[in-house]
């Protein structure tokens, strides 16, 4: 049995490495936990990343602040890697907790402002359209329009005050210097730090130990190219060390950088043969989901959709696919 406040958090709060700490954040939805990262410095500890706005990440926040592991030290910073509502989710309400302030990219702090501020009354409807080009079936479509705008469930207010971090930037953390590297195609401008001297990489959701980042277009720019620009981004990676310990978002600290990368690498190749030997005939984005995925239950079509169209889209760009419209729908098949 368990008992006193540090006891109650120590399976989620651990030690890493020497001023590096590891924050397992539960979350309501698949991949069901993400990792925020405390890291010392003179001034207080640098928080990266925060969860979701809700209850329980409160309580555990709460707990974590309080814990012994901390040494009675403030939260001097607070940096989010990028907009999306597991790592930025939290923010505004540990800034006025802590009074740190928030330090991110700008493409990903517009991003967050953007959504929180849209008109649920003109983004759904666009959501419901934007689905039915891909084909989505019509009770799918009926879940988008019956649950609405899901950020401002997930993120709360934030202050109208950040502090940039760009790429390139170094900061002093954890007794070490960390560079400042941006990954691109699963967030627009995200923040990963790497430090040569201690051989480690917050490499937030752009390398991932056991699954494959989220790589999807979205409904506001459909045809982007959002797979070229991860696999691209990917290449600065492989620049650094083999042996670089990785510290991701989701799941354990990891070896193996390079080996990871040509994994993903991999992965995203045979999706896209995939897509190529199905696509004989015209197929909708709907269609595409049954060589991608296991069957996906109702709730989680969006981001089957929203990943197959990225595939979708690429092989366009490659020239290896046509993109139409047929009875309202997008259609892509072999040239």
């Amino acid at each position: 049995m368990t008992t006193g406040l540090h006891d109650a958090v120590t399976d989620q709060l651990s030690e890493v490495a020497p001023g590096l700490l590891r924050v397992r954040v539960p979350l309501p939805f698949p991949p069901s936990e993400v990792n925020a990262w405390l890291l010392a410095g003179p001034d207080g500890w640098t928080l990266v990343d925060s969860g979701i706005d809700d209850a329980p990440t409160r309580a555990l926040f709460t707990r974590v602040l309080a814990d012994p592991l901390l040494r009675g030290r403030p939260v001097a910073r607070l940096l989010v890697t990028h907009f999306h509502p597991d790592h930025v989710g939290l923010a505004g309400w540990l800034h006025v907790r802590t009074g740190a302030d928030i330090h991110m990219s700008r493409v990903e702090w517009m991003q967050a402002r953007l959504l929180l501020n849209e008109d649920p009354a003109e983004v759904v409807p666009q959501l419901v359209a934007h689905n039915r080009l891909c084909g989505a079936p019509q009770p799918f479509l009926d879940v988008v329009q019956r649950r609405g705008m899901l950020y401002p469930k997930w993120v709360g207010p934030l202050p109208r005050r950040y502090m940039r971090v760009k790429e390139g930037d170094e900061l002093t953390l954890a007794g070490s210097a960390w560079r400042v590297m941006i990954g691109e195609g699963h967030a627009p401008e995200m923040i990963c730090l790497h430090s040569v001297e201690r051989g480690l990489l917050i490499a937030a959701d752009q390398i991932l130990g056991r699954i494959s980042p989220h790589i999807g277009s979205h409904p506001s720019d459909p045809l982007a190219d959002q797979l070229g620009t991860f696999l691209r981004s990917l290449r600065q990676f492989e620049a650094l060390p083999e042996d670089t310990l990785v510290l991701p978002s989701h799941g354990d600290p990891f070896r193996g950088l390079h080996t990871r990368v040509a994994a993903l690498r991999a992965h995203h190749e045979d999706r896209l043969e995939r897509l190529m030997d199905f696509c004989t005939e015209p197929r909708t984005v709907m269609d595409t989901l049954e060589v991608l995925f296991r069957p996906l239950p109702l709730e989680q079509i969006g981001f089957g959709l929203s990943e197959a169209l990225a595939h979708l889209q690429h092989l366009v760009l490659r020239g290896e696919l046509g993109h139409g419209t047929d009875a309202e729908r997008w259609v892509f098949a072999r040239r």
